[in-house]
């Protein structure tokens, strides 16, 4: 028996470009994108959370190993493999990462196939900003970003870009002033999200939905997972995509 027992395999492509997935549940939609170094046991574990709530989950497959566990080892070979890939920005700052486009036709497929609303979408860390990339699809109905942590927070400007080009900045600001609310976690004092919930306070104001933990940590709902957060995640994907 593995972690992934369960999750049914399979891939998506779009624009020459093919990811592996894996889906389980039933109901809403909702997309889990994982953090490096990959799709860890903490990561199906918060995934399997987001099953048992009543929704169908898809974790694509970006990087790493699947069910390998969060170590030093695993954490430098993903981001070798990461800081390589011309699919995703590490650095640059008013650019959207090109997994975007890949991203947000996932989105379009899964919404196309389960109707309602929406689909939600999670990033954290490093894929944490992907779903509000992701929100410029108005097939994104939910989309949650969990302490995120690209560009990497180097110097003022990098700390508090939200890692979209000009243009994708504009569309979200469209969408959260037509009604699509933004939830954000993170805790108070990680310093990787660096100053990235002060931009979103300030381009989207009170559409965007501010967690922000107490204690020490960094992976809200994962390795340093708290309750209220993990709540607050599943209230703000029954609310959005059961409407």
């Amino acid at each position: 028996m593995t972690l992934l027992d369960g999750w049914t395999p399979g891939e998506h492509s779009f624009d020459g470009v093919t990811h592996p997935t894996y889906r389980r549940g039933s109901g809403p939609g909702v997309i889990v994108i994982h953090e490096i170094p990959g799709i860890t046991p903490e990561v199906i574990g918060f995934a399997d959370e987001v099953v048992a709530a009543g929704f169908t989950v898809v974790m694509p497959h970006l990087f790493g190993t699947p069910e390998a566990p969060m170590s030093t080892g695993n954490v430098l070979r993903s981001i070798r493999t990461v800081c390589v890939s011309a699919e995703f920005t590490k650095l640059a700052t008013g650019v959207t990462s090109p997994v975007a486009g890949w991203l947000r036709s996932l989105a379009r497929e899964l919404h196309a196939e389960l109707g309602g609303p929406g689909v939600g979408a999670l990033g954290m860390c490093f894929t944490g900003g992907f779903a509000l990339a992701m929100m410029v699809d108005p097939a994104v109905a939910a989309p949650v970003v969990a302490q995120p942590s690209v560009p990497f927070a180097i110097g003022r400007k990098r700390a508090a870009d939200l890692n979209l080009s000009p243009t994708d900045l504009a569309a979200v600001k469209q969408r959260a002033a037509a009604g699509c609310e933004v939830l954000g976690l993170r805790y108070r004092d990680d310093f990787a999200p660096g100053t990235r919930f002060d931009t979103l306070t300030r381009e989207i104001g009170d559409r965007f939905i501010r967690v922000e933990l107490e204690g020490k940590g960094h992976a809200t709902l994962t390795a340093h997972r708290q309750q209220v957060g993990v709540d607050r995640v599943l209230a703000f994907l029954d609310e959005k995509l059961n409407a």
